[in-house]
């Protein structure tokens, strides 16, 4: 049995290098005879679900960067859908590895001979009349599968290749620029103001943005803190001009006294005026809601 080997790899079993620049194809069938898995491969894989799947076939195609590689990545991806869905379709052994030497001469016809999609469409037509359902003065020695299962592998091929036939025809032939998936940078955290939000260099913006959008207002507690910090130097200068004589010196109680009864008697007058202001304003809404009722 031939070893299996990568689309992008060695020349798939039953190739040459110089049937390869044939600009006339190989017949189907001896195109199709050498298995691309083999039959211990099949095997293995019937026993596994979805990621094992996925895992034994990496490892079986040999692809080795799925995780960085993309075009690793939709090549495996193309092999586990067709085999999941071989699966569902209950193929035998032999059937299995038909359909996955079709899967790979399928992209090998587009890597290696730039086939077009009407004439990977041809191909395939005429490969399935080799495997497919035998005609009358035909052998039959190498029709694998039924009218039904025929049709069903080429509906799939419709959705699953030729409908992404341009894709995978970039993925091939266009050159892809390498793409940052990291930079490092390095930034000065600055500690929490206490409020809710983060500060700017944590969330990773500009103090601008940060001062104009999510800084909360400040408080009247932060305002007054602000002022006390500012007002603190001033208050913490040494006083020149201290003294130790009393203020109330020179004046007599009955001076103290009078002074007192003036600002006493200021005060009340202010209230005294502001309780009249208020009488008087609610004395005239009572009168006109009185009239109002009378009126009524």
């Amino acid at each position: 049995m031939s070893q299996a080997t990568t689309p992008g790899g060695t020349t798939p079993a039953g190739t040459t290098p110089e049937s390869e620049g044939n600009a006339e194809l190989q017949e189907p069938e001896k195109i199709l005879s050498p298995d691309f898995l083999s039959v211990a491969q099949i095997t293995a894989l019937l026993t596994e679900n979805i990621d094992g799947v996925q895992e034994k076939l990496g490892t079986f195609l040999n692809f080795k960067n799925i995780q960085t590689c993309l075009k690793d990545a939709i090549l495996l991806d193309y092999y586990v859908s067709g085999f999941l869905w071989a699966r569902e379709k209950e193929f035998s052994i032999i059937q299995y590895s038909k359909f996955f030497t079709l899967l790979n001469m399928l992209l090998h016809n587009l890597k290696t001979q730039h086939m077009s999609l009407e004439d990977s469409i041809k191909w395939v037509g005429e490969v399935m009349a080799e495997i497919g359902p035998a005609h009358s003065q035909k052998c039959t020695k190498g029709n694998v599968f039924d009218i039904k299962q025929a049709n069903a592998i080429v509906d799939y091929l419709k959705i699953s290749l030729f409908q992404h036939y341009k894709l995978y025809e970039f993925m091939f032939f266009s050159a892809r620029e390498e793409i940052v998936i990291g930079a490092e940078q390095v930034i000065e955290v600055v500690n929490p103001t206490g409020s809710l939000f983060p500060a700017p260099l944590e969330e990773g913006i500009s103090f601008d943005i940060y001062s104009t959008y999510i800084e909360p207002p400040p408080t009247l507690d932060t305002e007054i803190k602000d002022l006390d910090q500012e007002q603190q130097p001033e208050e913490s200068q040494p006083e020149t001009d201290t003294s130790d004589v009393d203020p109330l010196a020179g004046f007599t109680i009955e001076d103290v006294k009078s002074v007192l009864g003036q600002v006493t008697e200021g005060i009340l007058m202010g209230v005294q005026t502001e309780i009249n202001e208020k009488l008087q304003i609610q004395e005239e809404a009572f009168n006109a809601r009185i009239e109002k009722l009378k009126k009524a």
